[in-house]
Formats: structure tokens, sequence, C-alpha cells
């Protein structure tokens, strides 16, 4: 990687009428920071089959069935509606011309590129039974270059002889239910769904889609604000250079009409990744800083064109993105958004719908979660044992969201898990790191696969070197090395306690007396606060789990349950008020996360039903959560 000595021009350019405002966009782009004028969604109905696995199927198979993706099988969504174990299927779809064509091919876009945005487990992709590639990781998005089994000529190809002969493309997804050692969250281990974990979502469970590109392409963007005034942008190209290339980059205010920065540098001749440093001047007057800063009230996002040029001043490629100027951290017991004490008011958000597992029912579904979390009076959320899809953390970045991003654990410790587990959360936070909602990273949950790490050295060591990645890859950013308990390198202290009385929770988290007394020892569940010589360094203390008090008004699971439970709707907004009540009493927390947005299967302590309706009218959730 180089680090570009660009030139920074006036800021007068205009953004590039021919690509979309990455700002605005309607929620649909499955890489919402990174877009092109044309894509072809491949979402909808494809051939299916999880009774069987034979090699022969690898150009296609008979007797299949109709699914629709992204929707796993396991769900009603999908059309298939099976909800037991599926250790392997299988999917095919046609690519036609009229694929190709949405997706921009043509002279100047001669390179498709075949994106998946997540199959769970691991995926085989052939296309006209040739192997295109593999990919590990059910949480994380991967890409292929299948320009030579597309192209005219090629076996079966669209527009050879001016027909539309189709390709075969088939996706053999492995997802055994019972290995252990592979990140799952909260999918379930047994065949119905238990005590906190449910129904699992298995193979193709986001948008699959295909784009073109030109021969050399911007293929990454990654944006880091270095302090209140400056970001980088990091580039990285693909397809081969003919050097004496140009990156420019425009970034432009598009709410307030401002242009603020135009900086193009030559990227020489063999580098395929660059870094592209950007002052902000308008952020010089630093009484005016917090005009543009994000913050959850003002969400504000600054577009920005990344255009690669020829030596002759042709444009090569373009993309537009957004970024917002944002920083976050501690500073002693104080949790810091821009340099300024913030308190995390924080929803626990499972990402699971009733009809579609983990899978997003809709685009807009997306959005309206988002929407919802803040009309109960919440500033955060935690998506919890997922990594979520990037579309929703487009709304946390424009509607105003601050997230936790968190890992999909796995269940094991041994070898093979540890390097899943640190390969998938490497790929998580390479993919997610430009987005400004995100504030802080959590690799480990409740000591999930590493059970034995209050006394387990090895253990130990694993969750301080998921931390150490985590801080080495992003080093803007807090990390919650194990959240709940056993912090063995945390950088935010956080506790789960699901104590019901908000009097008895009320002295637990009174005064510094009380917080000297928890950190130091054996908190709730029984747990030490702090392992492997950790010592409190005096960090910001969270409440990150609590709550989770049942109510289901209307029907009744018999198999429903919370960790304490109300007798009606007057009965539970009480019990959720006393608890709020206690922390905001308390001298030291400086944030919380309630346990759950939603009603989960089981888990019927939600602040909302499965289907998103409120429990009691939402005014009265609200006011128990902020106080007034």
């Amino acid at each position: 990687m180089s680090t570009l000595a660009g030139t920074v021009a006036a800021p007068n350019s205009t953004p590039d009428p021919s690509l979309p405002l990455a700002s605005q966009q309607d929620g649909s782009y499955p890489r919402p920071q990174m877009l092109r004028t044309h894509w072809a969604d491949l979402d909808g109905t494809w051939s299916f089959r999880n009774d069987g696995d034979d090699p022969a199927w690898r150009a296609g198979f008979p007797d299949p069935r109709d699914i629709v993706v992204p929707f796993p099988p396991e769900s009603v969504a999908s059309g298939i509606d099976e909800p037991g174990f599926h250790p392997v299927v299988w999917y095919s779809r046609s690519l036609t011309r009229a694929d190709l064509d949405a997706a921009g091919f043509g002279e100047r876009a001669p390179r498709l590129v075949l994106h998946f945005g997540a199959v769970d487990h691991r995926a085989t992709v052939w296309i006209d039974g040739a192997l295109i590639g593999t990919h590990e990781g059910g949480h994380t998005p991967f890409s292929f270059d299948v320009t030579e089994a597309l192209a005219p000529g090629a076996t079966g190809a669209p527009g050879a002889t001016g027909d539309d002969v189709a390709h075969t493309l088939v996706v053999r997804a492995e997802d055994d239910p019972h290995d252990l050692t592979q990140p799952r969250g909260k999918q379930d281990w047994h065949e119905e769904p238990h005590a906190i974990w449910y129904r699992r979502t298995t193979g193709i469970w986001q948008t699959v889609w295909l784009e073109a590109v030109p021969p050399v392409s911007v293929g990454y963007l990654r944006w880091t604000n270095l302090d209140q005034a400056t970001v980088r942008l990091t580039v990285r190209l693909t397809g081969t250079r003919t050097g004496g290339e140009r990156l420019r980059v425009d970034a432009h205010w598009h709410e307030r009409g401002e242009y603020l920065a135009t900086v193009e540098s030559t990227i020489g001749d063999t580098a395929t990744e660059f870094d592209v440093v950007i002052p902000i001047s308008r952020q010089a007057n630093g009484q005016a800083q917090d005009e543009l800063f994000w913050t959850p009230d003002t969400p504000r996002l600054v577009d920005a064109t990344v255009t690669l040029v020829d030596r002759d001043g042709s444009r090569v490629d373009a993309v537009s993105s957004y970024f917002g100027v944002r920083t976050v951290g501690v500073d002693g017991p104080t949790f810091l958004l821009n340099g300024r004490p913030q308190h995390v008011r924080s929803v626990l958000n499972q990402g699971y719908w009733p009809d579609s597992h983990l899978a997003a029912p809709s685009r807009a579904a997306l959005r309206r979660e988002v929407e919802l979390i803040k009309e109960l009076g919440f500033n955060a959320a935690r998506n919890h044992q997922k990594i979520e899809d990037p579309r929703f953390l487009y709304w946390a970045d424009r509607l105003g969201l601050m997230v936790w991003g968190e890992v999909a654990g796995a269940y094991e410790f041994s070898p093979r898990a540890v390097h899943r587990l640190m390969a998938e959360w490497m790929d998580a936070v390479e993919r997610d790191a430009s987005h400004p909602s995100i504030v802080t990273w959590v690799p480990v949950n409740e000591s999930w696969g590493v059970q034995e790490i209050r006394t387990n050295a090895a253990q130990q060591a694993y969750a301080r070197a998921l931390a150490d990645v985590t801080r080495a890859l992003d080093p803007t950013r807090p990390v919650v090395s194990n959240d709940g308990w056993e912090h063995p390198s945390s950088d935010i202290i956080t506790i789960h306690d699901y104590e019901g009385d908000g009097e008895r929770l009320a002295k637990t988290y009174a005064d510094d007396a009380a917080r000297t007394a928890l950190v130091g020892g054996i908190g709730p569940a029984d747990r030490r606060v702090l392992v492997g010589g950790a010592v409190d360094r005096g960090q910001p203390v969270m409440l990150t789990e609590f709550g989770g008090v049942n109510y289901q008004p209307g029907t009744q699971r018999e198999d429903g349950w919370g960790y304490t439970s109300a007798s009606d709707g007057d009965d539970w907004v009480q019990r959720i008020t006393a608890l709020y009540d206690a922390i905001r009493a308390s001298s030291f927390l400086v944030g919380s996360c309630y346990t759950q947005l939603t009603d989960t299967m089981q888990e019927t302590n939600g602040l909302l039903n499965a289907d998103r309706s409120p429990k009691v009218p939402i005014e009265q959730i609200r006011r128990a959560v902020i106080g007034h």
C-alpha cells in the first residue's frame, strides 16, 4: 500500500450526474458505500434441492423445487418451509443476456463480477459445470470474476450468435448444524429451538447480484476518520493496469450544497492499493465543526465520487460513496462521540423475522427496523450474534443510530474454531469499518467459544488476540473483548445483569464504591468481571444486557419466557421503568442495552411483538426508556 501525495484542488466540482447519490439511495443496492449506475439483481425464484449431494449436479440438477432467494429453506418466505436440518443444499439459476444488460455489460464495462451478500456456511459456485470458486464464512460477502465463463464464445454464451442462450449458475452450500466450530450465532444445533437459540438460516440469505466493471476498476473503498477534520480513503483496484492512471476524490455535502474537497493524484504504475488523505478545510474553523459532525441527532453524511482516469484524462471507472465525519473513543470513565460525552441508550437487536429468519423479509424492513428503534427512544443498537446486512447499516448511517458491530459466535474452542471465527471476523471488520454508525466492536459474547476463559490461559489469549486484531484493523473504535463478563482486554467494561427488581439493581450500580466492588469481584451470573490479569483502568462501564421482561399480549406461547414476567401491560411498563430509573440513578453507568427489541420465537421478552407491532402504545415504551 502507498499513501498518495495528492494535490488538494479547490472544492468546485459538482457531483457526477451519471452516478446515484449515495447518501440518498433507496436502500436496495447491496453495497451501499460503493455504487455504480447498473447492477443486476439476481434475487427471486431459483431451482432448489436439499435431498441429495450428487457431483453431477454441478451443471444443473433434475426434479428441482422452486425457492425464493434470499430466504433460507427453513423459512416460510422461501417457499420451502422445512425447518429441520439441511447439511447440504443446492441452488440453480439461469443467467441470460437480460441479466448481463442489467449489469451494464458492454464495451466500457466488459468484466463481469458475481457477488454474494452472504451464504451460510461454505459455498461452492459453478457456471455451466465449470468451477468458479469457493468461500467459507456464513455472514460475509464474496465475489468472483466470471467474465470468461460468460464471455461471447464461451459454452452457451448469450450473444455469441445474437441469440439468448442461458448459462447455468449452480451454488452448493454446506451448513453442518452439529459443527460447533462453525460461527453460527443464535442458530440452534438442536432440531427444535430451545432456550435462547432459534431456527437456522442455511444457504443463500443475502442478495446475489451481477455487476459489469471496466478492465481496471475500483474494487474496495474504506473511509477512516483520522481526526475531526481529516478523512483517509483506502482504495483497492482490480484488473490489469496500464500505468499512469490518476485517482480523483470529490467530497460534497449534499444537504448544504457545499463542495468540501477535491483531491487528485497520480497512483504510479504497479501498486493496487492506496491511501488518500482528504482534509476537510471547513472543519478548520472549530466553531463550525459541529455543523458537519455525524451524531444520532444530526446524521450528516458527505457524498463522495471516486474516479479513476487514464493518462489521457479519460474516465476509466467511477463509483459513488459517502462517509460521516465523526470520532469515537473513551477517556477514563467516559464514552466519547466527537470528543464529547455520549450516553449510549441501546437495544439488543436479534435481526430475526418469523417468516424469513436472519434474512430481512424485504429491503424496506431494514429501514423500518432502524426507524422503530429510534421511535422507541434508543440512540443505539447492539446487533446481536449477527453480522447484519449492510443495508441496515446504511439506514443507521442515514437516520442516526449508533451500532455495536458483533460477530456470530462459535461454541467450541479448538484450532479450527479459532481459525474460522478469526477469519470471518476480520472480513466483517473490513466490510463494515466505513460506516459512521458503528461505534464499537464486539468479537466475543458471554464467553461463547471460550467457556473456560476464567482459568484457561489459551482461551484468554484467544479473546485478547481477537480484541487486538480488531484494534490493529481499526484503531479508531473501542473494542469489547468479551461482552457481559470475564473481560481479558476491553476498552469498555460491559455487564449483563437480568436482576428484575429495580431497587436491587439500583444498589448494584449506585456509586463509585459499588463500581469498585463490582468490577474487582464476581458479578452477575457468578462470573468475574475481569480475568487473565486484566485490571480496572477506570474504563467506562455499561450495562449491556438487562431487562428481558416477558409479556405476551393476545395469543400466548406455551414455551414463551423471559428473565422475569409481567402480569399485564401496566405491570410490564412499570417494571421496565423501574429498571431504567435504576440506571439513570447510577453515578457511573454511561450506557445500557435493553434485552430486547422484539419477541424472537420462544423469547417473548421483546418491547415489540415478533411482527414488530408494539405491545403497548409506543409512547409508553419511549417514556420508560428516556425517562420523560
